[in-house]
Order: C-alpha cells, then sequence, then structure tokens
C-alpha cells in the first residue's frame, strides 16, 4: 500500500499513528481481505483489535453481506451453542422457538469471534467442524445445515499455551491460525501516545463544549513513559476524564486547557506490578513457566513447612511425656489404616519391603543430614512407640509425619 492508501484507511476506521508495526497489521488485514482465509488478530486487550476484521469485511467481496461480532467470553457456557449454531423449539427450557445462530445469519458475510481462547471444548469441536465444512447442526435438532461465512477470530491469551494446558484444541488452532495478525501494544509505539491522547481531547472538547486539553512538554513526558497497561482503552479513559474535570466551558479567554505533571500525575495510577500487562507464556518457553513454576513453588513450600515441623518436634523431644497430649500432625501428613506393633522396640528384622513413595522420597531430601538431629529423632521415636505400646499410627501423629515414615526410620535402626 502506498503511504496515501494507508493514510486514507486510517481515516476511514478512525484509527491513529504512525508505528511501523501497526502500518504492517493494517497492510496485511488488506492483502487477505480478497480471500477467505480464516484470520486470527493477536493482541492485548484495548488495542483496538476490533478493526482489523472490520477492514477485512469492508475490503473483501462479503462486504454486502452481513457482519456480526460475537464476543466468545460474554456469553455463558451453556448457551454459547445456542447463540453460534441455533437452536429447535423446545430443545432446551426456555426455547419457545426456533431460532438462527450467528452462523446461520451470517451465511454469505463474515463473522467475528472475539475472545475466541474462551470457547469450552465442546462448542470448539463444533467450530472446528463449521470451518472446515461449513455444516452445523442446530442445538436439539439432529439435521445437517450448510453455511458460508468467512470467519476472524481474536485473542488476547496465548492459544499455543492454552493448547499445551489441554483448554483449546490444537487442530482448531492451526484451522484459526491460517493468517495471524497482531496488535501492538500501546507501550510499544510510544510515539503514537501523544497523538491519540490529542484526538481523543479533541473529540472530548467538541462533544461536549469544553476547552480542549494541551499537555506541557514534562506532561507529555511523562505521558509516553507510562506503561498503559490498559493501552489504548485506558488512555482514552484518562484523557476523557481529564478533560471533564480539569477543562471549563469555552469562552472568548481561551479555548485551551493546558495540563502539568502535577496534575496529570493525579490521573495516571501508580506503576505496581500488579497494573502491568501479564507476560505473555509461549509455547516453547522452559518448563519453568507461569503455571508450573507456581505449582513447584507451592511444593516447595510446603516441603519446607513439613521440614520445619520435624524440627521442631526434635528439639522439643525433652518436653514428650507420658502424660503429655498428642502433637496434632500438619494438615498434609496422610493416614494410612491402623497397624500396631508389639511391644518390643526396635522392629523385628524381616518385615515386608517398603515401596517407595516419591511424596515420601521428597520429604526425606529436606531433611538435614546432621548426625546429631538423626540420633535425635532414633530416641524420640523409640519413646513415643513405648508409650503406645507399639502402635504405629499414634505414634506417627503424635511425631507429626507419616506411619510410612516412622517404619522406614525404625527399619533403618534396626
Amino acid at each position: 500500500m502506498t503511504n496515501q492508501e494507508l493514510q486514507s484507511l486510517k481515516n476511514k476506521y478512525d484509527i491513529i499513528g504512525n508505528d511501523p508495526a501497526l502500518n504492517r497489521a493494517l497492510e496485511i488485514a488488506v492483502a487477505v481481505a480478497p480471500t477467505d482465509i480464516t484470520v486470527l488478530v493477536t493482541g492485548e486487550s484495548g488495542v483496538g483489535k476490533e478493526n482489523i476484521p472490520q477492514i477485512i469485511h469492508q475490503n473483501s467481496a462479503r462486504k454486502r453481506g452481513k457482519y456480526f461480532a460475537v464476543n466468545c467470553g460474554a456469553i455463558p457456557e451453556g448457551t454459547i451453542d445456542s447463540e453460534l449454531f441455533g437452536h429447535e423449539k423446545g430443545s432446551f427450557t426456555g426455547a419457545n422457538e426456533m431460532r438462527k445462530g450467528y452462523f446461520e445469519e451470517a451465511d454469505g458475510g463474515t463473522l467475528f469471534l472475539d475472545e475466541v481462547g474462551e470457547l469450552p471444548l465442546p462448542s470448539q469441536a463444533k467450530l472446528l467442524r463449521v470451518l472446515q465444512s461449513g455444516e452445523f447442526i442446530r442445538v436439539g435438532s439432529s439435521k445437517v445445515l450448510k453455511t458460508d461465512v468467512r470467519v476472524v477470530a481474536a485473542t488476547n491469551v496465548n492459544l499455543m499455551y492454552a493448547v499445551s494446558k489441554g483448554k483449546f484444541r490444537e487442530d482448531l488452532y492451526y484451522r484459526l491460525n491460517a493468517v495471524s495478525i497482531t496488535m501492538p501494544a500501546l507501550r510499544e509505539r510510544p510515539a503514537d501516545i501523544n497523538l491519540l491522547f490529542r484526538k481523543f481531547a479533541s473529540d472530548f472538547s467538541a462533544k461536549y463544549g469544553v476547552c480542549k486539553v494541551a499537555l506541557t512538554e514534562d506532561a507529555a513526558i511523562m505521558l509516553r513513559k507510562y506503561r498503559w497497561p490498559g493501552n489504548i482503552r485506558q488512555l482514552k479513559n484518562v484523557a476523557e476524564t481529564i478533560s471533564a474535570l480539569e477543562s471549563a466551558k469555552i469562552s472568548g479567554a481561551s479555548d485551551k486547557c493546558m495540563v502539568g505533571v502535577d496534575v496529570l500525575s493525579g490521573y495516571i495510577p501508580r506503576e505496581e506490578p500488579d497494573l502491568l500487562p501479564a507476560k505473555s507464556v509461549h509455547y516453547n518457553d522452559s518448563p519453568e513457566s507461569a503455571g508450573e513454576r507456581e505449582a513447584i513453588i507451592r511444593t516447595l513450600l510446603q516441603l519446607k513447612q513439613d521440614v520445619d515441623y520435624l524440627k521442631e518436634v526434635v528439639l522439643k523431644s525433652g518436653i514428650a511425656r507420658s502424660n503429655a497430649p498428642a502433637i496434632a500432625p500438619p494438615p498434609s501428613v496422610a493416614e494410612e489404616p491402623e497397624a500396631k506393633w508389639g511391644p518390643a522396640v526396635p522392629l523385628p528384622h524381616g518385615v515386608e519391603p517398603r515401596h517407595e513413595d516419591p511424596e515420601e522420597q521428597e520429604f526425606e531430601e529436606g531433611i538435614p543430614e546432621d548426625l546429631s538431629i538423626r540420633s535425635a529423632n532414633m530416641e524420640l521415636i523409640e519413646k513415643v512407640l513405648r508409650k503406645h505400646g507399639g502402635n504405629r499410627k499414634a505414634a506417627a501423629a503424635e511425631l507429626g509425619i507419616s506411619e510410612r515414615t516412622l517404619y522406614r526410620k525404625i527399619k533403618q535402626k534396626s
């Protein structure tokens, strides 16, 4: 596209900015429009992904057909199939008449599926079928219907990561991702931030008849340095809020309202970790991805709590008396069926072999190998076993360890 054609396209769809990544996204949209290839638009929430499917539809042979935009994340899971594929009368409670779905209504046109990553797995299978063959079945019917619809999907999540977690079908991902268009985040196009702010302030001034907000040089720099986790949507809200609260009605004296850093800082949230955009987790990341890393941290914390608890029991072994109340085990300790030992301590030789338990193995690996602690361990175990007449379950409960760990320690000493 020439620069003139590109600018004309931006004016038509009210798109502001000259960032190369933005221009590339618009060029791909226009280039792919004449075909029927499925397009997947990716980008953070608030970057303006909804402009791409409209550009594709209006520049295609389907521009005289219907265009529907469906937010898959806003439709309850129980009704999504009815919304997309329609339903027959009486197919469920409240289905008082037959209803056509979006795929049937958009026949010959374009259907924009926003937040497609929120579709439940059963609906994903039906979407895959209609994309591959144009066939679908209304809810409550057995009749196969045909449709001819161009699908453009959008998502603000990493679908390949969702595939790796079993939350999104891999075959559907590749079917949707025939052509991928990425909309850049606002922080990635800093030169466009002040252009967008001026546009929003001008629109608000014209709409409500108030002075147009203008930023001082320092305020403009502050605006560019902010990360804008909500992207264009957040910037527009800030511009309109400042215009509403800081500008006065237009008078003969001036039609502008200058805003400096001191005023602007009151409308930009403090940069805290919770406000920053979440890092996208890619399918080819190391195993220390977000979900797995969180699970590992939880496991390590639990392991540390168990080890600290055992240390505390060992250090307090001097206060374990016959009339002392039993020490409650931590919540993570699993109980096994009760089995009693004879009064003889330590455990005789020749008992059945112990099966390795991964959880127990991790527990043991966390216990310090200090010999004095191990010696105190065995003294405490013998004392508690005698106290409970060889009852392994009761002794393990007072020690705060599993019955299997107690058995292994007795066997090691014997």
